[in-house]
C-alpha cells in the first residue's frame, strides 16, 4: 500500500537531514527560520549552550504597522532587516543560515536578502 505524505512531513525530513549538518556556534550561531500560511519568524540560535540571541517574527508591533500583510514577501523583508539589526546591536556578524527545510524562494528569500542588506554575513 503506497501512502501519501503531506508536502509538511516532506519538510520536517528534509529539515532533519540538513540540521545534522548545520550547527550553530557562539562565534557562528544559527539563523533558523519558519514559515506559517500567515507569519513568519526568525531567530538566531547558539546550539552549543541551547539558546535564542535575537529572535523576531511578522507578528512584531514594528511590522505590523508597516506591513498591509503579515503573509507576503514584503513582511518577511521586514522581518529579516529587523532580525539582521537585533543581531548586529549583540555583536553578531557572520550567522549559518537555515532555511528549516523550506525551498529558497519567495518569502524565505527575501528574509535571507533582508538579514543581509541590514548586516548578516551566510
Amino acid at each position: 500500500m503506497i501512502t501519501k505524505q503531506s508536502s509538511n512531513s516532506k519538510r520536517k525530513k528534509r529539515h532533519r537531514r540538513v540540521r545534522r549538518k548545520v550547527f550553530g556556534t557562539p562565534d557562528c550561531p544559527r539563523l533558523n527560520i519558519y514559515r506559517s500560511s500567515n507569519n513568519i519568524y526568525a531567530q538566531v540560535v547558539d546550539d552549543t549552550n541551547g539558546i535564542t540571541l535575537a529572535a523576531a517574527s511578522s507578528l512584531d508591533k514594528e511590522i505590523k504597522e508597516k506591513a498591509s500583510n503579515t503573509g507576503n514577501k514584503e513582511a518577511a523583508k521586514l522581518v529579516g532587516n529587523l532580525i539582521g539589526k537585533k543581531a548586529t546591536e549583540k555583536g553578531i556578524q557572520k550567522v549559518v543560515f537555515d532555511r528549516g527545510g523550506y525551498l529558497y524562494h519567495g518569502r524565505v528569500r527575501e528574509l535571507a536578502e533582508g538579514a543581509r542588506e541590514s548586516g548578516l554575513q551566510f
